[in-house]
């Protein structure tokens, strides 16, 4: 169990269901909401017994808001830049780069930071009166969560010039149809089938599924330094010369290596 600001997670047959709690403020995230989720990935990445990760909003009709817009309009240009927006990415990084698959559930309107909150997800879940688009250059700003680039990555670049440029919002058929997200669910049903699927891919091997995961987001220029080393790490983890390697500090004598 986690609780820290409006961000809380619960444990469950091996999956951990991460809610932002806030819907008095639309799920709006402030800056002790950033620093939670940054804190929750940490104890989802320590828990070894959870294997996949259900992220939702509470209230119904908004998964997220985005960033709250009394938190950061107070900030000056340099804070605004300097912290706000780079601890947000810190934030959003480490939910993409989870060792565990996530699956993100919109049960309700996905705008601005909201969106981008989604796209950090393995698999996205979409209830049929949810909308989701990119508002913030009608406000004056730009989508600073990595919208103008994780968000192209995942969901293309033309599907993002429509809402950000255009102003467009997308309704849940069209965000299906743009392969924004998996699949499109009845009102207040999307939890049930998340956790339909969660339980199938927990009873999948979890090395298994982490290294999968790991080679996927490299192929799409998610975290290839890291995940390269980690793999290679694993891989070495598992030699008699590590073994040799570490009896040899030990016992203050050099070391014989076999490559094995």
């Amino acid at each position: 169990m986690f609780s820290q600001a409006h961000i809380h997670v619960t444990c469950e047959n091996h999956i951990a269901y991460l809610k932002v709690n806030r819907p008095e403020k639309h799920n709006a995230l402030d800056n002790d909401d950033i620093d939670a989720l940054l804190s929750a990935c940490a104890f989802i990445e320590a828990a070894p017994e959870i294997r996949i990760v259900v992220l939702s909003g509470t209230g119904g009709k908004v998964f997220c808001s985005g960033g709250d817009i009394l938190a950061w309009s107070k900030l000056s240009a340099l804070d605004f830049g300097r912290h706000w927006l780079r601890r947000s990415h810190m934030a959003f990084d480490a939910l993409a780069r989870l060792r565990q698959p996530l699956i993100a559930v919109l049960n309700g309107h996905a705008f601005g930071g909201g969106l981008e909150l989604a796209a950090t997800a393995d698999l996205r879940l979409m209830e049929n009166h949810a909308r989701i688009g990119f508002p913030e250059p009608g406000l004056g700003v730009i989508p600073g969560w990595s919208g103008t680039q994780r968000a192209v990555r995942r969901f293309g670049a033309a599907n993002i010039k429509r809402m950000a440029l255009f102003g467009e919002t997308m309704d849940a058929p069209t965000a299906l149809a743009a392969g924004i997200v998996d699949e499109v669910l009845p009102q207040g049903t999307g939890l049930e089938r998340a956790k339909e699927l969660a339980e199938k891919v927990s009873t999948k091997a979890p090395v298994a599924i982490e290294a999968v995961k790991m080679l996927i987001n490299m192929a799409e220029d998610e975290e290839s330094g890291r995940a390269a080393e980690a793999l290679a790490g694993v891989c070495v983890g598992y030699t008699e010369d590590l073994q040799e390697g570490i009896q040899a500090f030990r016992n203050k004598r050099p070391a014989v290596f076999h490559g094995r």
